[in-house]
């Protein structure tokens, strides 16, 4: 019997399910390994917003921890939302004590702009999160907001890298897709640079993009791959998840997690285009 490798992921719940650990669970499923969780806070969430988020007991968070890990176990883990000091130290704590690579996406704000990390909690993030970390994958606000560093143009993104790998992290993937142009990020070691880039696709359904791509590089991960080729393949598994990503509500709709399942069932029936989203690249 074939056991698919385990990636858990430790982040918060989007009651939309654009994002968080809905996101996390579907890119999971669509990449052929079995998601986890461990939620860490319930979001009242739509296309427009986050209307409420509330934490859950630093208790509740180890406790579903360590009963995953200590019976399951797992190939990788990917940590999202941590909004206060006491659960990032918390999740530090138990992610050092695992024996399986970490992607740590250090959310700071939602799509919409609303704060899901408390100030006093970014001093946490810097020295005892980052330090544990496989792979950090902040995006330009998240890096101004942990290091200071702005980025304006892609000729920036290796000095944010180099501040972001003074925090700790064994690679940083500085995620420029709030550049203008084409969607350029930059994974680096400090010794070696990997430079990834898409098409920017005339699509403004794109909740859940950071969640997204985490999960998809802990994925891959867990199924083997290093890490350039892990983050290769999760840029373009969320490269199409953006071109299919399609409106709900009256806000910004998601990327489409089952873009493959979906694009695979359309060429079975021989092709229809008008059920693919009108994006360009």
């Amino acid at each position: 019997m074939h056991i698919p490798p385990r990636v858990l992921t430790v982040a918060g719940s989007d009651s939309g399910g654009g994002a968080g650990i809905q996101a996390d669970l579907k890119t999971m499923l669509a990449l052929g390994v079995h998601g986890m969780s461990v939620l860490t806070a319930v979001t009242a969430q739509n296309s427009l917003g986050v209307q409420g988020a509330w934490d859950l007991p630093v208790e509740a968070v180890r406790a579903q921890y360590r009963s995953v890990v200590d019976d399951i176990g797992v190939q990788a883990v990917k940590t999202g939302m941590l909004s206060s000091a006491a659960l990032v130290e918390t999740v530090a704590e138990l992610l050092a004590a695992t024996d399986a690579p970490t992607v740590v996406d250090p959310v700071g704000v939602s799509k919409h702009g609303d704060a899901l990390l408390a100030a006093d909690a970014l001093d946490s993030v810097r020295t005892r999160l980052l330090p544990v970390a496989t792979v950090a994958t902040p995006n330009l606000d998240e890096v101004a907001q942990l290091t200071g560093v702005h980025v304006t143009r892609p000729e920036d993104l290796p000095e944010a890298a180099a501040a972001v790998l003074a925090l700790g992290p064994r690679w940083a993937l500085i995620k420029g897709g709030h550049l203008e142009g084409e969607a350029v990020d930059l994974l680096t070691d400090g010794t070696e640079e990997h430079w990834l880039r898409a098409p920017r696709l005339d699509n403004r359904h794109t909740h859940g993009t950071g969640c997204t791509l985490a999960s998809a590089v802990a994925s891959h991960l867990a199924l083997g791959h290093d890490v350039p080729a892990a983050v290769r393949a999760a840029k373009d598994y969320v490269t199409g998840a953006i071109a299919a990503g399609f409106p709900l509500g009256a806000g910004i709709g998601p990327v489409d997690h089952g873009w493959r399942f979906r694009g695979a069932a359309t060429e079975g029936r021989g092709g229809d285009a008008a059920e693919s989203p009108d994006v360009a690249g």
